[in-house]
């Protein structure tokens, strides 16, 4: 349930601030995003696999945490992000 490289790449340069930046939290948030919804379609057709459950769970949980990092750092760019990836908080 890998992103492709190609996908991979295309959200990183959507959402990078410099040439080279790989590893903003916008970035990984956007990237995390992308896994949870390959999840839960997943999850939509086969509800027993709850090896993938417990992964989607840890992603979540890993970009509540991200969040809650750049909210703190940066209101500003939190509420932008939310806006461009059409979360709720």
């Amino acid at each position: 349930m890998a992103l492709s490289k190609e996908k991979t790449l295309q959200i990183v340069k959507a959402y990078q601030f410099k040439e080279g930046d790989t590893g903003s939290p916008e970035i990984q948030i956007a990237l995390l995003t992308e896994e949870i919804a390959l999840l839960n379609a997943h999850l939509q057709i086969h509800a027993h696999d709850f090896h993938s459950k417990r992964g989607l769970l840890m992603k979540v949980g890993k970009r509540r945490s991200l969040l809650d990092y750049l909210q703190k750092v940066s209101p500003e760019r939190y509420t932008t992000l939310l806006g461009k990836l059409s979360l709720r908080r």
